[in-house]
């Protein structure tokens, strides 16, 4: 019986001793995380699709940068869509816009959104009704062009007339007209998106309206415009992660529940407007919590060369919206 078992015993002994010296080496070259259990690392339970704006190439000044080569960039490097800014098109003929959906369909890339801009904030009805039209010709624009979602503002008042010049963007106030109230840039508002709102109705696009400064910086009346227009179908909310006066993450987290699509900033090289630091990590948590599952558009508001930057922030924003278990 013993001679039958000691050479076991022994063997067994030798597997122990080299068992321990192993975990010892891991221990000390640190690899022990390579032997975890494969339930034990953390899983992607979503990695959110990101498109790059056409803006991010051409911040409204200078010569207009073609959006057929944004759109070419984007699928080189490796983004999901490209958000097209109605200011950079080149002309809107049918033949043109036809011709950015068919280059996008080759790249592999979504149309998200379209970014436009009207102005609600004015007393002379004729003045807004022209806006409500120019909204009617874009929602056309973008059905032809197969994108689903138009972003909307607010407008301004106008009052202060050169924004980078002054404090503005560190408080966001901008006084109303002269014998006017901000109660009635609200009220503007709801009635021209309203009527915005039964037009994109029809033509199954959804309508985004933007923190993007003007009387939507205050993000009490933004929730307000927007609850009073959520029965519609179409309504819906852009939220832009830089468009905040102070840090942004306590208006993140209060818009965050109602987003139709993200606009995220960054700002390489300084910025062009003004400059924020953004904590991606953050802001990507807020909406993991939220549970938004939209697009995320990039808008690469730096001075630096956007062939340099619009990739570092794409792999900033890929790992920020990238949720974890």
């Amino acid at each position: 019986m013993k001679n039958s078992t000691a050479p076991e015993t022994s063997e067994s002994r030798r597997n122990w001793l080299k068992k321990t010296s192993l975990l010892g080496s891991a221990l000390l070259t640190g690899s022990l995380a390579n032997a975890e259990p494969e339930t034990a690392k953390s899983q992607v339970i979503r990695r959110l699709p990101i498109s790059v704006s056409s803006y991010s190439y051409w911040p409204l000044t200078g010569e207009k940068y073609p959006i057929e080569k944004v759109i070419e960039n984007a699928a080189r490097i490796g983004f999901d869509g490209v958000e097209i800014l109605h200011r950079q098109m080149a002309e809107e003929s049918v033949s043109y816009q036809n011709k950015l959906k068919r280059l996008a369909f080759d790249n592999g890339l979504a149309l998200p959104l379209l970014s436009i801009h009207q102005n609600f904030l004015q007393p002379d009805v004729a003045k807004r009704k022209a806006d409500i039209e120019h909204t009617y010709k874009c929602i056309n624009m973008a059905s032809q062009m197969g994108i689903p979602c138009v972003r909307m503002n607010t407008g301004s008042w106008g009052t202060i007339k050169n924004k980078r010049q002054t404090d503005y963007y560190t408080h966001g106030i901008e006084p109303p007209i002269e014998g006017y109230t901000d109660e009635d840039g609200i009220k503007w508002t709801i009635d021209g998106m309203g009527e915005c709102l039964q037009y994109a109705e029809k033509a199954g696009v959804v309508l985004a309206l933007e923190n993007h400064w003007g009387l939507s910086s205050n993000i009490e009346y933004l929730l307000r415009m927007y609850n009073a227009l959520k029965s519609s179908p179409s309504m819906g909310l852009n939220v832009d992660t830089g468009n905040f006066v102070g840090e942004p993450y306590a208006g993140l987290e209060k818009l965050a529940p109602y987003a139709t699509i993200v606009q995220a900033k960054t700002y390489y090289g300084g910025g062009t407007f003004y400059d924020k630091e953004m904590d991606y990590t953050r802001i990507g948590k807020i909406f993991q919590k939220a549970n938004y599952k939209g697009f995320v558009s990039l808008e690469m508001e730096g001075k630096e060369n956007p062939d340099v930057s619009v990739p570092k922030s794409l792999e900033l924003l890929r790992k920020a919206f990238t949720f974890m278990a």
